[in-house]
């Protein structure tokens, strides 16, 4: 895992889940830009770090969130 130190300057374009409310309390992801890897950042601080996570461990963490085990 490696991380971007200022997400907002990395020419990403960011995506909120659909189930986010409206709090702004929720992880921004930058799906599909970055060969083999999730960008992953906190939606309220955007030009915060963002951690770079292999496209497989993203995988299997939702699946984990998804079947109740996180």
């Amino acid at each position: 895992m490696t991380k971007i130190p200022n997400a907002s300057a990395a020419g990403l374009t960011w995506t909120k889940s659909s189930f986010s409310g409206g709090n702004n309390d929720c992880v921004e992801v930058a799906a599909g830009q970055l060969a083999g890897a999730m960008p992953v950042r906190d939606s309220k601080v955007p030009a915060g770090p963002a951690l770079v996570v292999p496209t497989g461990a993203w995988g299997a963490f939702v699946d984990g969130v998804k079947a109740g085990a996180l």
